[in-house]
């Protein structure tokens, strides 16, 4: 069994990690002298400002965390899923081309693995992108693990493909589940709006090489609110990198995970030059926060 991530000794944040005994500056507040095992874990770690990026398996890689505050994902879908998608020609309005293998494998094998280490490491909110079919097996999966699974949200796409075919409607949505693990009661920013989100697919922001990207306005306002400034979003099917995208554009600390190198490189390429751009708004706040954070910290060990 692997050991967690230790603290930064800086600022008590377990935002980076050691590899091959090789430091790496701390994600949440740069420092240098952090060290903590997870040298087997990761293939390659890349830190980018609040943002550490892991290439590996994600069910080696998350025993080694100790605890986040949400986790926002689009797992790989259904296998019967992969098995449609294999067997229709599908045909994007952006002229790209339309890969008809989705190149990774279904959620159903790693599921009870996967579900039973966000009940370990997650305090939040788990929202977890599938398809309608993959609806019921995810609310099992959860709620077997004691975890408090609330609704199901839809992301509304006006400009999805149409079936060109007229045998029927053309699947304009996808689903995702929003899920409590931590104590308490549920909370977020959105007090009782309705759970539909309107996003095209095809924007100027779209990358369009991985074959799920969700619109960066999607992940913005997901992130926005399931999450609050400063704290810790883990994405651990990081993909191309869209939910980390907006997770540093909007001030949140993101922990990302994608087994595929060609991805991988994408996404660290994408949050690199997020990093380069932030919002100054939420730049100043998101220092002021951390001051706070910092003196509370001084205040408690003088006190103790």
């Amino acid at each position: 069994m692997m050991e967690g991530l230790r603290h930064c000794p800086d600022c008590g944040g377990t935002g980076s990690i050691w590899k091959e005994k090789v430091q790496v500056p701390c994600g949440y507040c740069g420092g240098k002298k952090y060290v903590g095992p997870i040298a087997e874990a990761a293939e390659r770690i890349e830190v980018i400002g609040d943002a550490t990026l892991l290439q590996g398996d994600c069910l080696r890689i998350l025993p080694t965390l100790e605890s986040v505050d949400h986790i926002i994902c689009d797992p790989p879908y259904e296998q019967l899923m992969h098995d449609l998608h294999r067997s229709v020609k599908l045909r994007r309005l952006d002229g790209g081309k339309q890969r008809n293998e989705l190149g990774f494998a279904g959620i159903d094998a790693i599921r009870e693995p996967f579900t039973r280490e966000v009940k370990r490491l997650n305090r939040g909110w788990l929202l977890a992108f599938c398809n309608i079919e993959g609806v019921w097996f995810w609310r099992k999966a959860l709620l077997d693990q004691g975890l408090k699974f609330k609704t199901t949200c839809i992301w509304n796409k006006p400009d999805a493909t149409p079936k060109l075919n007229g045998q029927g409607p053309a699947l304009s949505y996808e689903c995702f589940t929003t899920t409590w693990c931590g104590s308490g009661h549920a909370r977020w920013n959105g007090g009782g709006r309705r759970g539909v989100f309107t996003h095209p697919t095809n924007n100027s922001e779209r990358h369009g090489e991985h074959p799920t990207e969700k619109p960066v306005a999607l992940m913005r306002e997901l992130v926005s609110l399931f999450s609050n400034l400063g704290q810790v979003v883990l994405d651990p099917f990081m993909g191309s990198g869209t939910t980390g995208v907006a997770a540093v554009k909007l001030g949140r600390r993101f922990i990302g995970v994608e087994i595929d190198p060609a991805y991988f490189d994408i996404a660290v390429s994408r949050i690199r030059e997020a990093h380069k751009q932030p919002d100054i708004f939420l730049e100043a706040e998101r220092k002021a926060t951390q001051s706070d954070f910092l003196t509370d910290l001084i205040n408690a060990g003088d006190a103790a």
